[in-house]
C-alpha cells in the first residue's frame, strides 16, 4: 500500500521538504516466519533451538562422523555470519537524508520479493503435486525393488527433496537481499570518510550474505542424506545401500534450479527495464546525472540493484552448489560400488567437506580486508580491485591446502594408495580454472584493459559503431573460457581415468569422478566469490543514494570507483559460474545416463547423432536456448517502453521536476516495473520447464511406435547436451559485452572521451543500455537453465523411458 500523497501527487515542492524522499509502503513488512520466531518467548526459542540441534547432531552421528563435521563447520559459519550482520548493523546510516532513501530501496525491494516469492511458491507446488503423480505411476530400479523402497516412498522422499530445496533457495535469496538493502546506506555513509572503510563494509556484507548462501547449500544436502540414511535404514540387511542414496537428492537440485530460474528471470526483468527506463530518458534525452533525484524511476533502479543483483545471485550460487554437490555425490557413489570399495562415505560426502573447507577459507579472505586503523588521516585512495584481488589470493592459497588435505583424509583408498593424489591434482585444475576464468572475465570487462577502452574509443565515431564493437567484444570472448573449460575436463578426466581405480573387469572407472572433483575445485571458493558479486550491486546503491541525496563531488567519485570496481566484479563472477555451469550439467549429464541405464535395465553409454531423431532431439536443444534468450531480452524491452512513457509522461506534465520545484512520482514507476517483471517472468520460465518433458514424452511415444527403446531418453540426452553446449556460448558472450558495454560508460564518465554529457557519452549509454539484460538478465538466467535442464531430466527420467 503507497501513501496517499504519492498515488495523488500532492507532494509538496524541494524547497518545502528539502531531500525527503517516499516510502513505498505505510509500514514495512516483516515475513511471517520472523513474526512467528519474533513472538516466542525467548527462553523457549532457546530450548526448541537446543532441540533442533541435538536432533540434527543425533542424526548425523547416527550417519557419519563426516557429518557431524559438516554440520560443526556450518553452524561456526552461521555464528561468523551473525558476527558480521552485528559489525554492519552497527556502522552508522548517515544523514537524515540518506536513510529516506534507503528506506524506500528496502521498502521497494520487500514489497516486491514479497510478492514475486508468493507466485514462484504457488508454482512450486503445483509441479510438486505433478512429481507425485509422475513418480506413483512410473517404474522402479531393481536396486529400488530389493532395498524395498516402494513407489509411494519414492514419490514423498523426491517431493520432500524438491520442497526443501525450493525454500532453502528462496531463503537464499531473500537473505542477500536483506543485507544489500541494509548496507548500502552504511556505505554511503562511510564514503564521507574513506574509501577504505567504505569497501570493508561493502565487502563484510556481501561476505555475510555468500556465508550464509553456501552455509545452507552445505548444511540442507547434509541433513537430507542424514534423515534419509536414518529414516531409510540405509545399510542395514534388506535395505538400500549408500551408494545409491544420492539419488534420492536430486529433488533438492531440482527445487534449488527452479525458485533460481523464476529468481533471476523476474529480478534481471525489473533492475534492468527501470535500469534502461531511467538512462534512456534521464541521461540521455534531459542531460541528467546517474541516479539523479529528478528522474522518477531512479528508485526503481536502485530496487531493482537489490532484488535482481543480490535476491537473484543468491538464489542463484545457491542452486550452482546444490546441483554441482549432488551430481558429484551420485558419480562418487557410483564409482565406490563399481570398484567395490569398502567403505564409500568418503567418496559420497567428499564434496560436502569441501564446501565446509569453502566457509572457513573465504571466511578468512573476506576479513583479510581491513580499514585503514585511523580513518581521519586522509591517504592516497587504492585501487578496491587490487585490494579484493589480494583477499582472492589468500583465500585461493588457502583452498589448495586444504583441498589437499581433503582428498587424503576422504579419497584414500588401500584399493589405490596414489589415487588421492591424482584428485588432488583434479581439483588444482579446478582451483586454476576458476583463477584463469576470473583473470579472463577481468580482462574483458575492466577498463584498465585495452578492449573495454577500445570500445569506449568506438563511442567517439556514434553509437553505431559502438554497438558493433561491442557485439564483436562479446563474440571474441568465449574463445579464451571455451578452450579453458576444454582443457580443464579432458586433464581432470584423464587425471581420475589414471588415478588405479578399477572396476571388476580391471577397468579404469575414476575419469568422471575426476572431473566432478575439478569441478569441486573450481567451486572451492566459491563464497569469496560470491562476496565480491554481492559486493557490485551494494557500491551500485550506495553510489545511487549519495546522488539522490546530493551529496559533495568527492563523496561521489569514491562511491562511483567502488560502483566500477563492482560492475568488473559481477562480470567476473557471472563468467566464473557459466564455468562452473558447464563442468556441473556435464557431471548431471553422466549421472542422467547411469539412471538411465539402471531405469531400463540395459546399458546406456552413448547417444548417437546420427539418428535423424536424435539429431533433432539437439537442434531443439540449442533452439531452446536462443527463444529462451530472446523471451527474456525482449520481456526487459517491453516493460522498459512502460518505463519510458511513464517517464517521459511525468517530465511533461510535471515540468517544475526539472527545477526541483515538483517531486517525481517514484512509486508509479516502481508499481509499473514490480507488475510488469512478474507478468513477464512466466513464459521463459515455463517454456524452459516444459520443454524437456514434452519433447522426451512425445519421441517416447514415437520410438514405441516405430520400434525403437530408449527413443526418447536417447533425444532428450542430445538436447541437453546440446543445450548445454549452446547455453555456455551465448551465456559467456551475452555476460561479458554487456559488462564490456557498462564498465565503457564508466570509462567516458572518468572524464575521457569528452566525459560525461559528451556525444560519446551518450553513444556510450545506448551500448551500456543494450547490455543491459544481456548481462543482467539473459546471460545469468541461461546457466541457471541448462542446470535446471539437467536435473529436470533426472527427475523426470521415467517419463522418457
Amino acid at each position: 500500500m503507497m501513501d496517499d500523497s504519492m498515488e495523488e501527487g500532492n507532494l509538496a515542492a524541494y524547497q518545502d521538504r528539502p531531500r525527503t524522499f517516499p516510502t513505498m509502503r505505510s509500514k514495512t513488512y516483516t515475513p511471517l516466519i520472523f513474526r512467528i520466531f519474533m513472538g516466542i518467548n525467548v527462553r523457549v526459542l532457546f530450548v526448541l533451538l537446543l532441540f533442533c540441534f541435538g536432533a540434527v547432531f543425533y542424526v548425523g552421528a547416527s550417519t557419519s562422523p563426516i557429518i557431524l563435521f559438516v554440520f560443526a563447520i556450518c553452524i561456526i559459519s552461521f555464528l561468523f555470519s551473525i558476527y558480521l550482520a552485528k559489525w554492519v548493523l552497527m556502522k552508522d546510516e548517515g544523514p537524515p537524508e540518506m536513510v529516506q532513501i534507503s528506506d524506500a530501496i528496502r521498502d521497494g525491494a520487500e514489497g516486491f520479493l514479497r510478492t514475486q516469492y508468493g507466485t514462484i511458491s504457488k508454482m512450486a507446488c503445483i509441479l510438486a503435486v505433478a512429481i507425485l503423480c509422475i513418480y506413483f505411476f512410473r517404474s522402479t530400479t531393481p536396486q529400488q525393488e530389493t532395498s524395498g523402497l516402494g513407489r509411494s516412498t519414492s514419490a514423498y522422499v523426491t517431493v520432500a527433496a524438491f520442497l526443501l530445496g525450493a525454500l532453502c533457495s528462496g531463503v537464499a535469496g531473500y537473505v542477500g537481499m536483506w543485507v544489500s538493502v541494509r548496507a548500502n546506506v552504511r556505505v554511503s555513509s562511510a564514503a564521507r570518510r574513506s574509501a577504505r572503510e567504505a569497501l570493508q563494509i561493502a565487502v563484510r556484507a556481501g561476505g555475510l550474505s555468500s556465508i550464509v548462501v553456501v552455509g545452507m547449500a552445505v548444511i540442507g544436502v547434509a541433513i537430507l542424506y542424514a534423515t534419509f540414511y536414518v529414516c531409510l535404514g540405509v545399510d542395514s540387511p534388506g535395505s538400500m545401500k549408500v551408494t545409491e542414496l544420492p539419488l534420492l537428492l536430486v529433488g533438492y537440485g531440482f527445487g534449488a534450479s527452479f525458485v533460481a530460474l523464476f529468481a533471476q528471470l523476474g529480478g534481471g526483468i525489473y533492475t534492468k527495464a527501470a535500469d534502461v527506463g531511467a538512462d534512456l530518458v534521464g541521461k540521455v534525452e534531459q542531460g541528467i546525472p546517474e541516479d539523479d533525484p529528478r528522474n522518477p524511476a531512479v528508485i526503481a533502479d536502485l530496487v531493482g540493484d537489490n532484488v535482481g543483483d543480490c535476491a537473484a545471485r543468491g538464489a542463484d550460487l545457491f542452486e550452482s552448489i546444490a546441483a554441482e554437490v549432488i551430481s558429484a555425490m551420485i558419480l562418487g557413489g557410483t564409482m565406490a560400488k563399481r570398484c567395490k570399495i569398502e567403505d564409500p562415505s568418503g567418496f559420497i560426502l567428499f564434496p560436502l567437506v569441501v564446501h565446509s573447507f569453502d566457509l572457513v577459507v573465504s571466511s578468512v579472505g573476506i576479513l583479510s580486508i581491513r580499514s585503514t586503523r585511523d580513518a581521519s588521516v586522509k591517504t592516497p585512495m587504492e585501487d578496491p580491485m587490487a585490494i579484493l584481488q589480494k583477499g582472492y589470493s589468500l583465500t585461493i592459497v588457502l583452498a589448495v591446502i586444504t583441498f589437499a588435505a581433503s582428498t587424503r583424509w576422504l579419497l584414500y583408498t588401500e584399493q589405490a594408495p596414489s589415487a588421492w593424489l591424482n584428485f588432488a591434482l583434479c581439483g588444482l585444475v579446478g582451483i586454476i580454472t576458476a583463477y584463469v576464468f576470473v583473470w579472463i572475465t577481468k580482462y574483458y570487462t575492466d577498463y584498465k584493459h585495452e578492449p573495454v577502452r577500445m570500445l569506449a574509443l568506438s563511442s567517439s565515431t556514434g553509437h553505431g559503431t559502438n554497438i558493433i564493437a561491442g557485439v564483436s567484444l562479446g563474440l571474441e570472448s568465449t574463445a579464451l573460457p571455451v578452450l579453458v573449460i576444454s582443457v580443464s575436463i579432458i586433464s581432470a578426466f584423464w587425471l581420475g581415468h589414471t588415478s588405479g581405480l578399477v572396476d571388476e573387469s580391471g577397468a579404469p572407472t575414476g575419469g568422471l569422478f575426476g572431473t566432478a572433483v575439478a569441478t569441486m575445485g573450481m567451486l572451492s571458493t566459491a563464497a569469496y566469490v560470491l562476496t565480491m558479486d554481492m559486493f557490485g550491486p551494494i557500491a551500485d546503491n550506495a553510489g545511487g543514494i549519495v546522488e539522490m541525496s546530493q551529496q559533495p563531488e568527492s563523496v561521489r567519485e569514491i562511491t562511483d570507483v567502488l560502483d566500477a570496481v563492482g560492475n568488473t566484479t559481477k562480470a567476473t563472477t557471472k563468467g566464473f559460474a557459466i564455468g562452473s555451469a558447464a563442468l556441473a550439467s556435464f557431471l548431471l549429464f553422466s549421472a542422467y545416463m547411469d539412471e538411465v541405464a539402471s531405469f531400463a535395465h540395459t546399458p546406456f553409454k552413448q547417444v548417437d547423432i546420427a539418428i535423424p531423431e536424435v539429431f533433432v532431439g539437439g537442434l531443439l536443444g540449442s533452439m531452446l536456448i536462443f527463444l529462451f534468450s530472446a523471451w527474456a531480452c525482449s520481456a526487459v524491452g517491453r516493460t522498459a517502453q512502460e518505463v519510458v512513457n511513464e517517464v517521459r509522461r511525468q517530465f511533461i506534465e510535471r515540468p517544475g521536476i526539472m527545477d526541483y520545484q515538483e517531486k517525481p512520482d517514484y512509486a508509479r514507476c516502481v508499481a509499473i516495473v514490480a507488475s510488469a517483471s512478474l507478468r513477464e517472468m512466466i513464459k521463459p520460465g515455463a517454456l524452459a520447464i516444459i520443454s524437456p518433458i514434452v519433447v522426451g514424452f512425445l519421441f517416447r511415444l514415437l520410438g514405441q511406435y516405430t520400434g525403437h527403446p530408449l527413443l526418447g531418453a536417447k533425444v532428450v540426452a542430445a538436447m541437453l547436451m546440446f543445450a548445454t553446449v549452446s547455453g555456455i556460448l551465448m551465456a559467456l558472450f551475452l555476460n561479458t559485452a554487456g559488462g564490456a558495454w557498462d564498465n565503457a560508460k564508466k570509462f567516458i564518465e572518468t572524464g575521457a572521451l569528452g566525459g560525461k554529457g559528451s556525444d560519446a557519452h551518450k553513444a556510450a549509454i545506448t551500448g551500456d543500455t543494450v547490455g543491459d539484460p544481456f548481462k543482467d538478465t539473459a546471460g545469468p538466467s541461461i546457466h541457471v537453465l541448462i542446470k535446471m535442464l539437467a536435473t529436470i531430466t533426472l527427475v523426470m527420467a521415467p517419463v522418457f523411458l
